[in-house]
């Protein structure tokens, strides 16, 4: 069996967490219907209602240039991601973990506690895939300029969908209450996704204060790194991916190390 460790501790078995994969994947197939249509049409009725309902009073130029749909459409396409990935690693682990107990069923198997993590953050950035690779397709008739480095956006919304998974999932190893998963998406994710640069450009209207609290949220350098794979450009490119990666990283270890202790102890 093919592992993976840093200090013997903990110990991933990459075969563990592929049948964690797999496990998610028998049971999405029967219920895809119900759980990829909302996830997947929110996004497309804010590139609608705002792209081409409020994009037409909006003066092009500037950041504009290429009209408001264009420019709203990368931002959306890491909002995806970010909803895809964060929905599975907080809800859903949280039911299996707490209620249905199931965690507690395979780890009685030579399935560990890190494989189960590594295996539902793998399953929610195939999640985050989906949603982003989707509506990525459904942009490019709302004025996505095509380029080469275009084919690079899955691999950018991959990367997305993990870090939201990783920080989903520390969250969910923090937690006690499932009501407490209303102040993760109203007091985080819901402002992360109004002002992280989807709509507009942050730069020009905030503050510098809040400009450099924005900077440092992972949305923002998500959206950013979509918007400059769809334009070809940024200089900052590398630094958002080495972020996302850096960030995703310290948080899924944070996750696995207290869901170990959680489900174990």
């Amino acid at each position: 069996m093919s592992r993976v460790g840093f200090r013997l501790q903990p110990v991933i078995s990459l075969v563990g967490a592929w049948r964690v994969w797999e496990r998610n994947l028998r049971v999405y197939k029967r219920n895809w219907k119900y759980a990829l249509l909302p996830n997947f049409f929110e996004p497309v009725f804010y590139l609608l209602g705002l792209g081409l309902g409020l994009g037409a009073y909006v003066v092009g130029g500037g950041s504009f240039q290429s009209g408001y749909a264009a420019f709203i459409a990368p931002g959306l396409v890491a909002a995806s991601a970010m909803n895809g990935a964060s929905f599975e690693t907080t809800y859903n682990v949280y039911v299996k973990l707490r209620f249905a107990r199931l965690y507690d069923a395979i780890v009685t198997t030579r399935v560990n506690m890190e494989d189960v993590a590594c295996g539902e953050i793998l399953w929610a950035i195939t999640r985050a895939l989906l949603y982003g690779g989707a509506f990525l397709l459904i942009a490019l008739f709302f004025g996505i300029p095509l380029s080469a480095r275009l084919l690079l956006a899955p691999l950018a919304v991959a990367l997305v969908g993990y870090c939201f998974a990783a920080l989903g999932l520390a969250f969910t190893s923090l937690i006690d209450n499932i009501d407490l998963y209303t102040y993760y998406f109203t007091m985080f994710l819901t402002p992360a996704f109004l002002f992280s640069g989807i709509f507009f450009p942050v730069e020009e209207r905030f503050p510098a204060f809040l400009v450099a609290v924005a900077q440092y949220t992972p949305l923002y350098r998500a959206v950013r790194l979509l918007r400059d794979l769809v334009n070809g450009s940024g200089s900052h490119l590398w630094w958002d991916v080495l972020y996302l990666l850096v960030l995703g990283t310290l948080l899924a270890a944070f996750a696995i190390s207290r869901l170990r202790r959680r489900v174990i102890a």
